[in-house]
């Protein structure tokens, strides 16, 4: 657990709810003057805390609203294989997240896409170009119940 304390966890999760506030706009919310504010958010990010400032974007109105989770079994463990996988993996753009997993299965990924269409075609990739893949499963969002990038602090 990082040594943070309350004005930090305040200052993140201003951040968290919009990276676009000013430096300003920060240090009067938390009652600082701007040099000790900019020390904080200097400190968080040397520590790794505070890894970038992103803007969120509407997926729906990208024409990206098909939300696929897959679930892959592999019948390869090695770690020659898992490098090679994640490499893979880390090329295609529509996956959006992309764990290792405990239970059933020994992947999952959040695949986003515009429609069927698309993500028959990511499929289609994803298949051909790992060998060792023994079971991929997909099951698909039918509507978006809670989405936050904002962590509990």
């Amino acid at each position: 657990m990082a040594d943070i304390d309350a004005t930090d966890r305040l200052l993140l999760g201003m951040l968290q709810q919009d990276a676009s506030l000013s430096l300003n706009e920060l240090a009067e919310a938390v009652n600082l003057t701007t040099t000790p504010c900019w020390k904080r958010l200097k400190r968080l990010e040397e520590a790794g805390i505070l890894k970038r400032r992103v803007a969120l974007l509407d997926p729906v109105k990208l024409g990206l609203s098909f939300i696929a989770f897959v679930q892959i079994k592999t019948s390869d463990h090695s770690q020659a294989w898992y490098n090679r996988f994640v490499v893979t993996v880390n090329e295609f753009p529509e996956v959006m997240e992309f764990y290792r997993m405990a239970g059933e299965y020994d992947y999952m990924m959040k695949v986003q896409v515009a429609d069927m269409s698309a993500f028959d075609a990511f499929y289609k990739k994803l298949v051909n170009s790992i060998q060792g893949l023994t079971n991929v499963t997909s099951t698909f969002a039918m509507e978006p119940l809670k989405y936050t990038t904002a962590l509990p602090l």
